[in-house]
């Protein structure tokens, strides 16, 4: 039995991919797909898709674009801990959380927290020497069919991915109060992510079709920081990635949790090209507000929600849901259907596979 019944397709994922990042006519929108690994393999398995093969399900989702590999190997910066997971390259640490639909692995111990200037200037931070840019090149020459991405939402992401090594209440504290030696750790690992980007792009020149870099801005209700503190603290280092995208002619697009939307005049002024995540339930984030002040000068990516009938609805609740927001943002063309963050453990199978069918059959342009 076919679980997801796919659009008839006309154009290649990228060529899709590219069009769609420009506002040109597309024969349906880009599909996205990212979820835990609980939720994910319980969704291969409804899919007939043994162990869970990524690659796989991706193609029986139709599935657009594919990340480029940013393999370090270098020597190791961090020592194991037990029972905890540390991340070979920025050094934060997860414990593993129980709840009723298995569990996750959450940030934990912070080691930069409270941390002295000296303990900032000695903490390691990957050589961009220290990477695997042959990988990355074979693997651009074999996706000539596929869209490819440089980056992910963690990259560089100053409050979001600096918070998990010292804190959130630390990363905000010391952007506001311009502490030099936490300053100059946040640099420094930026100028790492260019030294990885900048490399790779001119490895893997006409292969890349986005650029895709985060951070996150805002709570349910409001901004995590001020304008001022983005365009003091944050702009200059997003601007940096912008401007070498543009040197290769790759657009880019910026994660952006919760309600966001006050920097996105910013990200135009920049020369952003889209934003991704898009929860709809937080302040100025719906699809008509998104479309009545952005449509036409932003792509946007997601904006199916991981917080709503995706998670605690029933599949026609979450069908409707999507060919309402699928209504609502292809008006503008430039959209990419996706859920707002990884789909949670807790979401039914049977929910997403309503909602990648209602991306297949309502996400067609005329």
């Amino acid at each position: 039995m076919q679980v997801i019944k796919k659009a008839k397709e006309i154009m290649t994922p990228k060529e899709r991919t590219r069009r769609t990042f420009y506002h040109e006519k597309t024969d349906r929108v880009t599909i996205g797909y990212e979820a835990n690994d609980t939720i994910h393999k319980k969704f291969a398995k409804a899919l007939g898709i043994k162990n869970g093969d990524m690659e796989l399900v991706r193609q029986v989702l139709g599935v657009d674009y594919r990340g480029v590999p940013m393999v370090y190997n270098g020597k190791p910066l961090f020592d194991e801990i037990e029972d905890r997971i540390v991340h070979p390259l920025d050094g934060c640490r997860s414990r593993w959380i129980s709840n009723s639909s298995g569990g996750y692995w959450d940030f934990c111990d912070f080691p930069l927290k409270d941390a002295t200037d000296d303990e900032f200037y000695n903490f390691p931070v990957p050589n961009p020497d220290d990477f695997d840019y042959e990988l990355a090149f074979d693997y651009c020459k074999s996706q000539t069919y596929y869209g490819v991405h440089l980056g992910n939402p963690s990259m560089p992401d100053i409050i979001n991915s600096n918070g998990r090594i010292m804190g959130v209440e630390d990363i905000l504290c010391h952007l506001v109060l311009e502490n030099k030696a936490a300053l100059d750790f946040i640099k420094k690992r930026a100028d790492m992510y260019f030294g990885v980007f900048e490399r790779i792009l001119e490895k893997c020149k006409n292969h890349i079709d986005f650029m895709w870099i985060g951070e996150d801005l805002g709570t349910q209700i409001a901004p995590l920081i001020s304008l001022e503190t983005f365009r003091k603290q944050i702009r200059p280092i997003q601007q940096k990635f912008v401007d070498l995208a543009k040197v290769y002619n790759v657009p880019v697009m910026v994660h952006t949790c919760g309600s966001s939307s006050w920097v996105y005049e910013d990200f135009i002024e920049m020369g952003i090209a889209g934003v991704d995540t898009l929860q709809p339930e937080a302040v100025n984030m719906s699809p008509q507000y998104l479309v009545e002040h952005f449509g036409g000068r932003l792509c946007f990516r997601g904006c199916i929600s991981t917080a709503g009938p995706l998670t605690y609805g029933t599949p026609v609740e979450t069908d409707q849901i999507c060919r309402e927001t699928l209504d609502i943002l292809m008006k503008c063309r430039g959209y990419h259907f996706a859920a707002t963050h990884y789909i949670q453990d807790n979401s039914p199978v049977e929910n997403v596979i309503a909602m990648y069918n209602a991306a297949h059959k309502y996400g067609v342009y005329q």
